[in-house]
């Protein structure tokens, strides 16, 4: 069978849906299906030694099963064409005729015959308008329920993601398949001290810190955490040796979250991380802080535990999904119940036990090897 997959975020992210999208085309070339993928993406404003475009031709050396399908356009003219300006011309047109086409970015191509896949990861612009910015708001106001209506099915990352579908945009829930993302094999606690402590001198890491990872957005709920944390060093002064870092790249509305850790004592901006970083940071960080306004599914949390580091979370959304009971949960409009749970961070020696032992098998129930042969199922569902 020839699947087609839209790999336009795989290119171009290096987290958040690139990743996922990454990921997931890993593991399905990793089972023994014989299905050969087809992944096509705008190519004119790609040049030769983009990172992502130098991956991709790798991963179509190492594998037959594998077609990359480079599109004459740049990515901006590619989404005005599909989806502003409505062009009827099928993606067919590049990768020839497939059994099967799978756009796992929220939006659908033009297809000219065969069944579609469409993966819907959370429904922030209609969950909390505000916290996105308005261009893309109103895009996604458009195109995400044209792209459900032509959908043979869709996928969400969450049982609560499914619901807000149900709920928000009509969808029944027959049409609908969660299809929980994975954490990866490298994602595992460090012993190797002296990678250890070379990730700390080069970033320049306190002995004691709070760890948060993302994108800097009104959605992650950043400024309420930090007076969160600035609430728990007024009233618990000897914990004063603890830093909250921030990791991630500045996204839409992020000034006045870049002011507000700049004027916040013990709040310091690491700004993006190396993905190669990230099981040694949650390693040495006290714990992972993510009190989130809403998260299709959340994967810093599920990394944290993965590498026995105790999570702080939001009771809403996907994230009890994700944690379990291996956490806190928090209400994140309750900047007392923040405080209250960074304390209990840093003083609760029995969590950072429990994370230990019980972190690592919580992240275990989410792979992306069940998530592919979830998958691999649903592509011969609807190609059948």
């Amino acid at each position: 069978m020839n699947i087609a997959i839209d790999y336009n975020a795989a290119l171009r992210q290096n987290a958040g849906i690139g990743r996922y999208t990454r990921d997931l085309v890993r593991a399905l070339l990793d089972l023994d299906s014989g299905d050969a993928l087809v992944l096509f993406y705008a190519g004119r404003d790609l040049p030769p030694e983009h990172p992502g475009l130098q991956a991709l031709r790798a991963l179509e050396s190492q594998s037959e099963r594998v077609r990359a399908v480079a599109i004459p356009l740049s990515e901006r003219w590619l989404t005005i064409a599909w989806q502003r300006a409505r062009l009827p011309i099928p993606v067919e047109r590049w990768t020839g005729p497939v059994d099967l086409v799978h756009a796992p970015d929220f939006v659908l191509p033009p297809v000219r015959r065969a069944p579609t896949l469409l993966t819907v990861h959370d429904l922030t612009f209609r969950v909390h308008p505000e916290t996105a910015h308005a261009n893309l708001r109103r895009y996604l106001e458009r195109a995400v329920p044209r792209s459900l209506a032509r959908a043979t099915h869709i996928l969400a990352d969450s049982q609560s993601t499914k619901r807000d579908l149900e709920r928000l945009m009509g969808v029944p829930g027959d049409r609908v398949t969660v299809l929980y993302p994975g954490v990866g094999p490298r994602f595992r606690r460090v012993d190797d001290s002296r990678q250890l402590r070379a990730v700390r001198e080069r970033l320049k890491l306190p002995p004691r810190f709070l760890f948060s990872v993302g994108t800097l957005e009104p959605r992650k709920n950043l400024q309420r955490l930090m007076r969160a944390f600035a609430q728990v060093l007024r009233d618990r002064p000897e914990l004063g040796d603890v830093e909250l870092l921030l990791a991630g790249k500045p996204g839409w509305l992020s000034e006045p979250i870049v002011a507000a850790a700049r004027a916040t004592p013990g709040v310091r901006l690491l700004g993006p991380v190396d993905d190669a970083d990230l099981p040694a940071l949650y390693t040495l960080a006290t714990a992972t802080v993510y009190p989130s306004f809403y998260e299709g599914f959340g994967f810093p949390p599920l990394e944290s535990l993965a590498c026995g580091t105790p999570v702080l979370v939001s009771n809403t959304s996907s994230l009890p999904e994700v944690v379990g009971d291996v956490g806190i949960l928090v209400d994140p409009m309750d900047e007392t119940a923040i405080a209250d749970g960074i304390t209990r961070l840093l003083t609760d020696a029995s969590l950072a036990g429990d994370a230990r032992r019980r972190g690592p098998e919580q992240a275990a129930r989410f792979s992306w090897e069940r998530a592919a042969r979830q998958l691999s199922s649903v592509y011969h569902m609807l190609a059948d």
